[in-house]
């Protein structure tokens, strides 16, 4: 029975669940679209450069209709003014909508000299300095970034001021943004391992990491009885069951796989290719492949997830 008052932690499936839609904004060459795009390879569904009043509307078709449960919506000094003088009336809308638990905004900020230089290295023109070139800001080149900047700051001051999470990236690269956010949402990094098993004859997958060659194995193709079946049926496992030399290999990758593959937690990675490769992708690679998958899938640790492919299976 449960203590009255107390919480019990959220499981992984009640994470998965639960709506969580997220409000980026912050000023400009802060790093607003790497966020984002950092959030959209942690599962988000992200739309950059949306309209502030189009926000609710977007919001509702994404969950009501789509039934999508992550959401990252930016919104930037591009909207248009009267917009972002709304920002209350649309932000209250949207926490009596979905709740304050569901609800939050992330603010991207940076400091002045962070920002020039910036815009110094990459050339682009600040948003205002583009909106408002008959305007003040405009007229006098030398002040032209700082005072865009400065206005940026006072146009962008109603939805700051309501920020959930604000993350200063004056000093962050683009790993230790990454790690920011995951805390700030409660999101455990994850990558996908790949085990991808092909033929060398119709060329190398260009997007592996890692290529073993498992030609100079037995070969199944050469008998006739085995020549249409594959690496997942049993009787090829028991030809290869009589040549130690086949888990000799398997238990070397493993091996190698089970030492290095948890490095790529901390590289910033999403996903990661491990190709084994035969002549047709048909019976070794796939049987050292399946062989990897059911030794990896449970060993590896929180974070890694194993998958199986088998890239030449519609010529079997």
């Amino acid at each position: 029975m449960k203590a009255a008052g107390t919480q019990q932690p959220q499981s992984e499936t009640d994470k998965a669940d639960s709506l969580s839609i997220l409000v980026v904004s912050g000023r400009s060459g802060s790093g607003k679209t790497s966020v984002l795009n950092i959030l959209e390879d942690l599962g988000y569904y992200s739309i950059d450069n949306l309209p502030l009043s189009l926000v609710p509307n977007a919001a509702h078709k994404l969950v009501a209709e789509s039934n999508i449960r992550r959401i990252a919506l930016g919104v930037d000094i591009r909207t248009p003014r009267a917009d972002l003088s709304n920002f209350v009336t649309i932000y209250s809308t949207l926490k009596q909508t979905y709740g304050a638990q569901a609800l939050k905004i992330v603010y991207v900020t940076a400091q002045e000299s962070t920002l020039v230089a910036r815009f110094n290295a990459t050339r682009r023109v600040h948003p205002l300095m583009a909106q408002d070139a008959d305007s003040d800001i405009a007229k006098h080149s030398v002040s032209n970034l700082p005072a865009a900047i400065k206005k940026e700051v006072e146009l962008l001051e109603p939805i700051a001021s309501h920020a959930d999470i604000k993350i200063d990236t004056s000093n962050l690269n683009i790993h230790q943004l990454k790690d920011t956010l995951r805390e700030h949402v409660g999101m455990d990094n994850q990558i996908v391992i790949n085990i991808l098993s092909f033929g060398f004859k119709y060329g190398s997958p260009i997007d592996a990491d890692f290529i073993f060659d498992v030609r100079i194995l037995p070969n199944p193709h050469w008998n006739p009885e085995l020549r249409a079946s594959t690496g997942l049926d049993s009787e090829v496992g028991e030809f290869f069951a009589d040549y130690p030399e086949v888990a000799e290999m398997t238990d070397d990758i493993a091996r190698f796989l089970s030492r290095w593959l948890p490095e790529f937690l901390h590289n910033n990675r999403h996903t990661v290719t491990v190709a084994i490769g035969c002549t047709g992708g048909k019976h070794r690679s796939v049987f050292i492949t399946d062989s990897l998958y059911h030794r990896l899938a449970n060993s590896m640790p929180p974070g890694l997830k194993v998958v199986a492919k088998h890239r030449e299976k519609r010529r079997w």
